[in-house]
This record gives structure tokens, C-alpha cells and sequence, in this order.
């Protein structure tokens, strides 16, 4: 089982690792958000009946159900690589992802196989939901225990601008196909391309994590028979709760300004589609960069200066921001203002599985990290477009915002108890993390 001795690697080895590690980071979240970016052309082939919001709500209420799947995953994965190593892990998770992507990509539509055609998308989304659920934990602790001490809120950042960039890649490449294709020809058969070149591409980074260094080596003298188990991982119930209040207000901030957010600029504010594509593309450029400036930030001033930063910024300005941009008609202004919540929530983000990863020992980092994220994430980041679309179908868009702004207040709270632990490596760094 995996023991805290770790072979030293040079500077040139550790980045190659991130590398390698973010990769496969990216293709796994291009897969996975490449579906909510789609919903928009595929929805009417697999949820016939319904004006637009209950078509999106159908497609959201699936994506949600992808979610639902991350615990699964997160445990699975996670055991996996406290007892057998974090490279395992992290390569049989990308080649699942790769057979949910294929799946949706080839997928007949309700015309063809009736009620069946949204039954096999959910089984296609709830493999994809297994695979993220592993990935998360995994490769958030793997880049926690690769980054020296100094840099570690730095290195660690870059698993949300592999996770940003996978949102990015995703909706360029609807950009390109909205540029060659007509509406008719991407409702027909052109929102199949993405998941189709998801699976390719899920497969070139299962070469490339062939050859991961290893940071939790198996060891035949290892006498922790718990590593990797849930009565392990209980012993540490306070680092749980606290990852589970963080990720209540971080992952429901995340994704009602990613991936709702183009959903919003079409359906509330009544921006053409393509528009709202383009508008969000920018941003996510902008948030994608803003990772590692935030992230080095925390090596500065501390991790839990930075969750605070999120909480309270995110309770005061969640309720104006969306109230604006559901009334918005210029694009300048939507994309401004977009990036405005974007770098509050880059407070969070940016070290956010670092964090995560800090609270827990080496016996139990994937799963602790991985199960309590994935549990916080299924519930609250989700469920945003699935809430936010409901909310809207009732008449009471506007609880939508409040209901944002008070699970932002809970992470706010949750990091003023975080304890605080001023060392090299930042907040609560474990010392088992050697290089």
C-alpha cells in the first residue's frame, strides 16, 4: 500500500508530471462539459416534448445525474489510489471517460430507439460522472504531493486551468463547428463531434499517463491496513466537514458562472446563441489565466486568506451580477461583467484542491479529498442548472440568486473555523509531502 517515501525527481521530472497530469485533467473535463455546452442543439433529439426550459431543465436534470455519480467514483478511484498508487488511478479513469464519450457520440437519437435514447444518454453520463468523480481527488492530491513546498499554491493551480481549459476547449470547438456547420446540420449530426473527438483525445493522454512518476509508492512493509477505507477517512471528520462547506458555495459559484452562465445569457437575458458562446469563450480565457496569479497569491498570503477572499466577495456580489446580467443587451458589458465573478471565484479555484488535498494524511488523501468534494459537488455544483432552470420555469428566477449567496456565506464561514497554519508550503501543509 502507498507509504510517504517518494523517490526525489529533479525540476525537469516534476513539470513533465504536471504536464502529464494536467492533460488528462483537461480531457477529462472537455469530455464531461462538452455535454452542457451541446445540450443546446442535442436536447430536442433525445427530450422531443416541451417548450426550450423544459427541454434545458431535462438535459440539466441529466447532467445532474452525472454528478450524482462522482461519490461513486470518488470512492472507488480514490481507495484505488491510497492503496495501490495515484498513477493507476488516474489511467483507468481517463479510459472510462474515453467510453462515455464514444457512447454519446454514436448514440441514436429518440426518433430511432424511442424512450431508450435518453436512458442510454444518462448511462452515458453516469460512466462520465464515475470517471470525473475519480479524477478530481486523484489529481488534486497528485499535484499537491509533485509541487515543491514554496510553489506549491502556484503548481497546484493548474489543475483548474487544465479544468478551465477543458471547459475552454469544449466550447471552441462548438465555436468552429457553429462557424462550418448551418443550426440544422448541428441539430442533425455536427453536436456528435465533440464527443467524438473527446474519445480520441482520451486516449492519446492514457499514453502520456503511462509514464507518470509515481508519489505514493507501494510497499510490501506497509502495515496501514486501512489506507484507502472509509473508517480510515472518518477518523478525519473535521477536515470532511470542511471540505464539504467550501465546495457547497465554491462548485455552486463555479457553475452557475461556466457552465449555466451561456444557458442564462440565451434564455434570460435573450442573447443569440452564438453570441453567448463568444462571450463566454473570452471569459473563460481570462478565468483560465487568472489561475496561477491567484494561486502563487496564496503562497503569499496564506490558503485560508484566500477562501475567506471567495465567501465574502461571493455573498456580496452574487445577487447584483446576476441580476444585471439577466438584464444585459451588450456583449462588452455581459463579458465584463462575467469576469468580474469569475475572479472572485478564482479566490477559490485556484487552490482549491490543494486546500483540500492539505487536510488530509497520505493514507487517505485521494479519498478524503475526492469522496467529500464529490459529495459537496454532486449536491450543490451539480444541481445549479437543474435549480436555476427550475427556479425560472416557476416564475421565481431571482431565488435562484439568493440561493447562491447563501451557500457562498456557509464557504465564507466554513473558512473563518478553517484552522490556520502558517508554513512554508501555505495553510495545514502535511508533512508527509517531501521532495
Amino acid at each position: 500500500m502507498p507509504t510517504s517515501t517518494q523517490a526525489p525527481i529533479n525540476d525537469r521530472q516534476r513539470i513533465k508530471a504536471i504536464l502529464a497530469s494536467s492533460s488528462g485533467n483537461l480531457v477529462e473535463w472537455y469530455d464531461f462539459y462538452a455535454y452542457s455546452f451541446c445540450a443546446l442543439y442535442f436536447a430536442p433529439a433525445f427530450f422531443p416534448d416541451g417548450d426550450q426550459t423544459t427541454q434545458l431543465l431535462s438535459t440539466a436534470g441529466v447532467f445532474a445525474i452525472g454528478f450524482m455519480m462522482r461519490p461513486i467514483g470518488s470512492w472507488i478511484f480514490g481507495r484505488m489510489a491510497d492503496r495501490k498508487g495515484r498513477k493507476a488511478s488516474m489511467v483507468i479513469s481517463v479510459l472510462i471517460m474515453c467510453g462515455g464519450s464514444l457512447l454519446i457520440g454514436i448514440l441514436p437519437t429518440y426518433d430511432t430507439l424511442g424512450v431508450w435514447a435518453p436512458v442510454l444518454l444518462t448511462l452515458a453520463r453516469m460512466l462520465q460522472g464515475v470517471s470525473v468523480g475519480g479524477e478530481y481527488g486523484t489529481s488534486a492530491t497528485y499535484m499537491s504531493e509533485i509541487a515543491v513546498a514554496k510553489h506549491r499554491g502556484f503548481l497546484a493551480s493548474f489543475q483548474y486551468v487544465t479544468l478551465i481549459g477543458g471547459q475552454l476547449l469544449a466550447l471552441l470547438v462548438l465555436l468552429v463547428l457553429q462557424g462550418m456547420l448551418s443550426d440544422e446540420e448541428l441539430r442533425a449530426w455536427g453536436w456528435r463531434v465533440p464527443f467524438l473527438i473527446g474519445a480520441v483525445a482520451a486516449l492519446v493522454v492514457l499514453y502520456l499517463r503511462r509514464g507518470l512518476h509515481e508519489t505514493a509508492t507501494t510497499s510490501p512493509h506497509g502495515n496501514n491496513k486501512d489506507a484507502g477505507t472509509l473508517r480510515a477517512l472518518m477518523k478525519h471528520r473535521n477536515a470532511f466537514l470542511t471540505v464539504l462547506g467550501l465546495t457547497a458555495g465554491g462548485s455552486l459559484a463555479f457553475y452557475t458562472f461556466t457552465t449555466y452562465m451561456q444557458k442564462y445569457l440565451v434564455n434570460t437575458a435573450g442573447m443569440a446563441t452564438d453570441m453567448a458562446s463568444r462571450v463566454m469563450t473570452a471569459a473563460l480565457i481570462v478565468f483560465m489565466l487568472m489561475q496561477p496569479a491567484f494561486g502563487a497569491l496564496s503562497d503569499r498570503i496564506g490558503r485560508r486568506n484566500n477562501m475567506l477572499a471567495f465567501g465574502a466577495l461571493a455573498t456580496l456580489c452574487t445577487v447584483p451580477l446576476l441580476t444585471t446580467l439577466g438584464s444585459v443587451t451588450n456583449p462588452v458589458t455581459a463579458f465584463l461583467l462575467i469576469v468580474t465573478a469569475m475572479g472572485i471565484i478564482s479566490f477559490y479555484t485556484a487552490i482549491s484542491g490543494l486546500v483540500k488535498a492539505e487536510l488530509f494524511p497520505m493514507e487517505v488523501r485521494a479519498l478524503g479529498v475526492g469522496l467529500s468534494y464529490a459529495i459537496g459537488n454532486a449536491l450543490f455544483g451539480g444541481t445549479a442548472e437543474a435549480a436555476a432552470l427550475w427556479f425560472k420555469s416557476i416564475g421565481l428566477e431571482s431565488s435562484f440568486y439568493y440561493y447562491v449567496t447563501v451557500m457562498t456565506s456557509i464557504a465564507f464561514m466554513t473558512a473563518l473555523v478553517m484552522p490556520h497554519k502558517k508554513k512554508a508550503g501555505g495553510y495545514g501543509i502535511a508533512e508527509d509531502l517531501r521532495h
